[in-house]
């Protein structure tokens, strides 16, 4: 299950973490986001142990999503030693996912 990332909690999950971190920004009202929630869920556990997969909810945590300049939903952010590495705005496919994810292990 992917972990619920917030404005508290952000630096102790993403930039404190010693793996590779996706974070899902999305919002309930998104359709895009409601339609790639499976796929985040299904790396979620594909990569548990691996990697860290996260999800913020913009409506609740808009200081994440404005440090990181989120205008388009749902954003994938990718972390690496706590720094950003990589993206993905918009609708993707769960193999895009994967191999974006995996090239950081």
């Amino acid at each position: 299950m992917a972990v619920i990332v917030n404005d508290s909690n952000f630096d102790e999950i993403v930039v404190k973490s010693e793996q590779p971190v996706m974070i899902d920004f999305w919002a309930e009202w998104c359709g895009p986001c409601r339609a790639i929630a499976p796929f985040v869920e299904q790396l979620a556990t594909e990569y548990e142990g691996k990697a860290v997969v996260g999800k913020v909810d913009i409506e609740k945590s808009p200081d994440i999503a404005n440090r990181f300049g989120i205008r388009n939903i749902p954003t994938l952010l990718f972390f690496k030693g706590g720094e950003l590495v990589d993206k993905q705005v918009g609708m993707t496919t769960k193999v895009t996912l994967a191999n974006k994810l995996s090239a950081l292990l």
